[in-house]
């Protein structure tokens, strides 16, 4: 259920604090007061997209949040795990979203950032919008189909078919790429199988590699090292070098020690100076006698990196690239020895996922008439209640040509809204109106085994008044008994039996437009007034008398439910 929605700086709406109520709450206003904002806030929350111009004219930003209280919320933290968010604690989710005019948007769930995609999937979990819009969707035989799916709960098993088709299509491709393999020549053949064997013969890792560069930098640069090297080692040690020089001088310090003992530690420190000298020479030499690489490796060196840089060329930058390439040259040359054998290898197994495919098919297609055609019967008496005196509802099932994502068949659901006409497509007898009310018939049916907890209602009661008007009415409160329903109405018939009620209204006495969300008590004389501006005139004694007798009567609905 929803608790709370917070919205600021929102269009003309500078900030509101909304509290709801379980069963049905109703949102009523004048044409143009703002209530889109009411919708905009929950869009937000659900994942919609949108821009700057949703803040609030000379604002930075915009802000809404919300908590959710799940009583089973298994299924919302099963996605939050996934999604690498925390937990519902105490099952309580909550949202917070940000428009901003200079920064990125900002989401939050459960008080960690968020993406808009995590939003989205959420989202599908805990709310579901049914627009003005919502009942030319009706027509499309795929939403029919989800409908369908639903009541009958076989969306797993739906779901099991669009996996194994998805597998079979994979088939189908594989095929067709076999077929379009051109045949190699010999040459060809010949040449793959070389580039194969000079990889291989790299043992390529990014160990290896990296050894390869240090060992190629060597020995590339090892005749200049040697020669530095050998400059130095006889620069320090050679005949000629600082050691020769500095051992006469050696042998004054330890005279002079000799006639001055306080000498002697210069002398020690002399000594110490000329063995360092006499190390430092004899390291040189070894570097350089190191860096005297055979001419076989030398060569070996040379001759790997040529060839790893060939294959980089070609192939790829890094080792995995070039890995896969050789994998490519592999597998090119497999197929070139079965390619028929493949091929009769792949249509057998095309063959065998596609006579289970028909029969997946074909069970679903079966439950689907069966589910149907139930759904119509329902369908059709709820109708009557919503002024179809005569109305009939029927399904036929639509064969398609091959197997397609959902099965091998599209539901039509048909319709007839006066006696003596034949059952139709919805799409070549409905109005406007007739069609809204058949969605409403199907909304109120599915309710029962829809698992979104909140459904919010756009004006579902647009083309119908009177009688109907407070017929429609009476169903959404009787989704609001499993469902938390918000509707946005025009009609005081449905407006007086919310179980809660919010007005909307715009205020332009200012230097400009504000919004602003109030919610009425059950017993309220605002509440009255209300629903007396609804049926013409807030100030007319027979408008407020009806609108008491619209209350009266909805407490009495309520008392005999």
């Amino acid at each position: 259920m929803l608790q709370y929605l917070t919205i600021t700086n929102l269009a003309l709406l500078e900030w509101a604090s909304i509290d709801f109520d379980e069963g049905f709450t109703v949102v009523t206003g004048e044409t143009g007061a703002g209530k889109s904002v009411f919708l905009g806030a929950l869009s937000l929350l659900s994942g919609a997209r949108s821009d700057k111009s949703v803040i609030r004219s000379g604002e930075d930003q915009c802000e809404v949040e919300a908590a959710m209280q799940f009583d089973r919320p298994n299924s919302i933290n099963s996605l939050l795990v996934e999604m690498g968010l925390p937990e519902c604690e105490d099952g309580v989710l909550l949202i917070k979203r940000s428009v901003r005019a200079s920064k990125a948007s900002r989401i939050s769930i459960n008080g960690s950032l968020a993406t808009l995609a995590n939003l989205q999937a959420l989202g599908s979990l805990w709310i579901d919008f049914h627009g003005p819009g919502e009942p030319q969707r009706l027509l499309k035989n795929e939403c029919q189909l989800e409908m369908i799916d639903l009541f009958a709960r076989l969306q797993d098993e739906a779901e099991q078919y669009r996996n194994a088709y998805d597998e079979w299509r994979k088939t189908l491709s594989e095929i067709e790429r076999l077929r379009n393999t051109t045949k190699l020549s010999q040459d060809q053949i010949d040449f793959l199988r070389q580039q194969i064997d000079r990889i291989d013969a790299l043992e390529l890792s990014p160990e290896s590699v990296e050894q390869l560069e240090i060992d190629f930098n060597r020995v590339a640069s090892s005749r200049d090292l040697i020669g530095l090297s050998e400059e130095l080692g006889s620069g320090l040690i050679g005949d000629d070098g600082v050691v020769a020089s500095l051992s006469p001088l050696m042998g004054a310090a330890k005279e002079a020690a000799e006639m001055d003992s306080s000498l002697g530690e210069l002398a020690d420190r002399l000594e110490g100076v000329i063995l360092e000298i006499q190390e430092l020479g004899a390291e040189y030499e070894m570097v350089g006698s190191s860096l005297d690489f055979e001419p076989e490796f030398a060569e070996q060196v040379q001759s790997r990196m040529t060839d790893w840089q060939e294959f980089r060329r070609k192939y790829g930058r890094d080792v995995a690239e070039v890995l896969e390439a050789r994998e490519g040259m592999a597998r090119k040359i497999e197929s070139q020895g079965d390619i028929e054998g493949a091929l009769d290898r792949l249509h057998e197994k095309a063959d065998k996922e596609e006579a289970v495919l028909k029969t997946m098919a074909s069970r679903l297609s079966s439950k689907r008439k069966k589910a149907g055609e139930e759904l119509a019967l329902k369908a059709e008496a709820v109708l009557l209640e919503l002024g179809f005196k005569k109305g009939k509802c029927g399904l036929n099932l639509v064969k398609q040509l091959s197997l397609k994502p959902y099965g091998d068949a599209l539901p039509e659901l048909l319709f007839s809204p006066n006696v003596g006409e034949s059952l139709k497509p919805l799409s070549k007898v409905a109005s406007s109106g007739e069609l809204a009310r058949v969605m409403l018939a199907l909304k109120t049916i599915l309710a029962n085994v829809d698992s979104v907890p909140v459904l919010v209602f756009d004006e579902v009661d647009a083309n119908v008044g009177g009688e109907i008007g407070k017929m429609v009415g009476q169903r959404l409160k009787g989704i609001g008994a499993n469902h938390q329903v918000i509707c946005i109405t025009h009609l005081p018939q449905v407006a007086a039996l919310g179980d809660n009620h919010f007005v909307v209204e715009k205020d332009q006495s200012g230097g400009r437009a504000t919004v602003c969300i109030e919610k009425l008590g059950a017993g309220d004389d605002s509440r009255i007034v209300e629903l007396a501006r609804m049926l013409g005139d807030r100030e007319a004694g027979s408008a407020l008398s009806h609108a008491k007798e619209l209350l009266s009567e909805s407490t009495q609905t309520s008392v005999d439910s």
